[in-house]
Parts: structure tokens; C-alpha cells; sequence
């Protein structure tokens, strides 16, 4: 069965969309498919949690459609779904690769390994750890044990290649020379990302790892984890971001980027799930325009391309404006009413439904009414 995930951070006030995009690609796939699509709360950041924002990002992606078979809201076989519930989870796989000496110990102190980095900086190396605890491992445990020393987890990076096949991107390779032995489990018991989400899309049975290719950096140091493991790989498929117009990267400096924003607007959820299917894949009939049921039918993730698509909000007027026009006068009405209702403005029905023929082939979105 296909299993498909998205795993956003609470660190912001609402959910990216950018992220939407991505979780669009996700849902669409499971439900092509028949399968599952699941929502996992990534908070091990502690310093980063905003209050409110879990709340925020499951409230926004029910509106727009994209309801989970299993997250922190509704359960499932896997549970929990957030990370910070599943630290002794991590903390026995972090062990198990340390007993396999995949992975080690390590008591360096802050001060050290700034030093060192500065060090490494001024012989123009790549900054990476020089594996001190490794070569010294048995005084490293024994210091632990004696003195309860702090220590940290790091994954071993094997001395070989590291190769992966992208469903789209084709093979791509990978040096260990220039990966570091990355930390896996952080001295306060939490994971980092890297293990975190490795042991928990193993553990959930994800089966395609559909995310943005920000990650691709990363996925080396995950199919390492995998093999340490002895688990098969996910298939992987790593999304071009999106792009401003003028081609920039998407930020909030140049147009709103989160995803509720464009619902408090008055852009359909309909239309954002429309204009979004757009982004990176084409409809094999060249439409713009078409219905979710459509969309599944004739959506495959193999045909997604690697160029970055442009989200242009004054496109996503333009299709809103166009999802309007289709609509009845009764039908608008009710969403022009609804819409201001929950502004805690009360218009008059009567006079909605006598003016809607002056303003229907001219508005782009509920708030232009």
C-alpha cells in the first residue's frame, strides 16, 4: 500500500505555501493510489515551537481539503504522531547503531568544537568533526559512565559512495568525504531531524518520500541510516520550490506566503488546491482549469519536472475569478454571506443576491465584494 507523509514544524503562524504544494503532491499520490496519507508533527526543536502553530497548520490543511488518515488529531496504528511523544523511541535505534558501531559517542564540549571549526577554517578545510571521540571511544565510555559526562549520538558516515535513484531526478551520488558524521540524538534526549525522521517514516511504513529539494542535501546521510539499519529504502521524490515571478525565492518580503492568508482572501480552497496541482506538473491536455476527481485521474508523480514553477498570486486571482464566473448566483450568494459571517458582518441576503449580477464578471475573489 502507498504511504505518504508530510511532517511540518510548528515554528512558524500557519503552514507555508510552499508546504501545501508539497503536502498536495503527497495526499494526491495516497489517494491515487488508494493508499494512506498521514500527518506527523516534527517539534523535537524546542527552542523554535510557537504557540498555536500545530493548531493553526491542522486547521488550515482541513480547510483546504487535505484531511490525514492518521495524524495527532484523529490517531492511528502508529501512534504517537508528534516527536516529542517518541524520544525513547529514538534513543533505543540511536543505542542499536551505536552497538553495531554505525554510530558513537561523543562528549566534545562546545568550546572544542569551535575550535576545531575555526582551525579547519584557517587551512581552508571543509568544516567537518575530526572524529577525536571515535578514535578515543572506550575512554570516551568509560567517562561516561564514571563521571556522567553529557554526550551527544554520531552517525559513522561510511567510507564509500553514497547513491540513491530519485523518481524523477534519476541516480544521484554522493561523496563521503564530504558529508560530516552528523549528530543523531542530542544531548537532551531529543533527536535531530535526520534521525527523527528516518526511524519514524521507517516505523509508519512510509513507502515514497515526497518533499521539497531543500532535503536533497540530507537524503545521503537518511539512505546511510537506512542501510545502518538493514531497512529498504522509500522510493524518493524531491519537489522543485517554488519561485516568486521575477524568479527569487518564495519569501514573505514579496507576496503573503502563508497558505491561510489566500483563504481569508476569499480564494476557494478549491482553487488553491487547482492552481497548486500546477506547480511542477502539467495537465496532459495542457488545462488550466479542472476538478480534483480529474486531477487524480490523470496525476502521476512520475511526470512532476524539476524546474522551479512561479506562484504568481495575481494567477491565483485570475483562477479564482474564473471558479466564480462558473458558479450560480444562489451558490455565490451563500459563500459571499458565509465568508462575511465569519467577519462577524451580516449582510443582507436580498441585496447580496440583486447585486451579485453587476459584480459576478468583474470580482476575483469573495473579499473584492
Amino acid at each position: 500500500m502507498v504511504r505518504t507523509r508530510i511532517a511540518p514544524s510548528p515554528t512558524g503562524s500557519d503552514i507555508h505555501i510552499g508546504n501545501i504544494a508539497t503536502a498536495l503532491k503527497n495526499w494526491a499520490w495516497a489517494k491515487k493510489n488508494h493508499g494512506k496519507f498521514i500527518i506527523r508533527i516534527e517539534d523535537t526543536d524546542q527552542t523554535r515551537l510557537v504557540a498555536g502553530s500545530e493548531k493553526k497548520i491542522l486547521e488550515t490543511l482541513e480547510r483546504i481539503g487535505l484531511k490525514a488518515d492518521e495524524s495527532p488529531l484523529v490517531g492511528g496504528p502508529h501512534s504517537p504522531y508528534r516527536q516529542s511523544e517518541r524520544l525513547d523511541i529514538y534513543k533505543k535505534y540511536a543505542e542499536e547503531l551505536v552497538s553495531k558501531r554505525k554510530a558513537y559517542y561523543c562528549v566534545c564540549t562546545p568550546t572544542r568544537l569551535t575550535k576545531m571549526r575555526e582551525e579547519m577554517q584557517l587551512k581552508k578545510q571543509m568544516s567537518r568533526y575530526d572524529r577525536h571521540c571515535l578514535i578515543n571511544q572506550e575512554e570516551v565510555i568509560k567517562q561516561i559512565k564514571e563521571n556522567k559526562t553529557s554526550f551527544v549520538i554520531r552517525l559513522k558516515i561510511p567510507d564509500e559512495k553514497i547513491e540513491l535513484e530519485d523518481l524523477i531526478r534519476g541516480k544521484i551520488t554522493f561523496q563521503a568525504k564530504d558529508i560530516d558524521d552528523q549528530v543523531l540524538l542530542k544531548s537532551d534526549g531529543f533527536p535531530t531531524y535526520h534521525l527523527g525522521v528516518v526511524v519514524d517514516d521507517y516505523l509508519m511504513e512510509i513507502t515514497h518520500i515526497i518533499r521539497g529539494e531543500e532535503w536533497l542535501p540530507s537524503t545521503p546521510k537518511h539512505v546511510i541510516l537506512y542501510k545502518s539499519f538493514n531497512w529498504p529504502l522509500p522510493i524518493f521524490v524531491h519537489l522543485p520550490l517554488l519561485r516568486n515571478p521575477d524568479k527569487s525565492k518564495l519569501s514573505k518580503r514579496k507576496n503573503p506566503v502563508w497558505a491561510s492568508y489566500y483563504l481569508d482572501q476569499g480564494i476557494f480552497p478549491e482553487v488553491i488546491v487547482n492552481y497548486l496541482a500546477l506547480m511542477g506538473w502539467s495537465h496532459p491536455e495542457g488545462k488550466d482549469i479542472f476538478s480534483l476527481e480529474e486531477y487524480l485521474k490523470v496525476f502521476d508523480i512520475k511526470d512532476i519536472q524539476t524546474s522551479a514553477p512561479v506562484f504568481d498570486p495575481v494567477k491565483l486571482d485570475w483562477m479564482n475569478g474564473e471558479y466564480i464566473r462558473q458558479k450560480s448566483i444562489r451558490q455565490l450568494a451563500d459563500q459571499i454571506l458565509e465568508f462575511y459571517k465569519k467577519q462577524n458582518i451580516n449582510l443582507d441576503e436580498k441585496v447580496v443576491e440583486k447585486t451579485i449580477p453587476l459584480i459576478k464578471e468583474r470580482i476575483k475573489k469573495l473579499s473584492d465584494y
